[in-house]
């Protein structure tokens, strides 16, 4: 099995490339979408975002106060903290996964997560790819989202690594400029290089 991180700054479109990649047959683990169920399942972390950003970043009935907990974090600065509590979890999480995986005989796993490469590259990956596009592209499309302005996107923008920075740690770069074709092509040529990598392992 090839393990392989895919990661790109907010609004490059990593998780449509994720998709793409599970339509073509890999595991798709969505790193950050495991990340917000754990924050309103997960006991412990409740817990310990309540202590760390008040009881007030959940409502009375459990559900979790986004606009609060998006004000501490990007807002204040705090996301380091957010990140520290949730993605310890997330992690243990997936290198459970990692190993069912590898017994039900899974030949692609793919880790779809925005905070892939913030400590550097990864021990645990064979292969990392990096969603880019341009920065205007990326305020537009994560606009058009979230329903929020340009400030806001910007001040999210800022407090990811940096796109040139990404793709220093990358073995594939996926531009995600053009038509949905272009990204489907370069899709499928990164997945035929995946599994001539897998199959020359075996």
């Amino acid at each position: 099995m090839i393990t392989v991180g895919l990661t790109g700054g907010i609004g490059s479109g990593k998780s449509t490339v994720g998709s793409m990649f599970e339509k073509l047959g890999a595991k798709v683990i969505r790193a950050d979408d495991l990340a917000k169920e754990l924050m309103i399942k997960d006991a412990s972390i409740i817990q310990q975002i309540k202590k760390t950003f008040g009881e007030e970043s959940y409502f009375s009935d459990g559900s979790l106060n986004k606009a609060h907990l998006s004000e501490q974090a990007f807002q204040k600065n705090r996301v380091s903290e957010l990140n520290s509590i949730v993605h310890i979890a997330v992690y243990a999480w997936f290198r459970k996964q990692k190993e069912e995986e590898l017994q039900k005989g899974t030949k692609v796993l793919i880790r779809e997560a925005a905070l892939l490469l913030d400590k550097g590259r990864p021990e645990d990956f064979d292969k990392i790819i990096v969603v880019t596009a341009s920065k205007s592209n990326r305020i537009y499309r994560v606009m058009q989202r979230d329903h929020v302005s340009e400030e806001l996107v910007l001040s999210r923008m800022n407090k990811q690594l940096d796109q040139e920075k990404m793709q220093e740690f990358a073995d594939f770069v996926i531009q995600n400029d053009e038509s949905e074709m272009e990204l489907k092509n370069q899709v499928q040529e990164i997945w035929k290089e995946l599994n001539r990598w897998d199959q020359r392992q075996n």
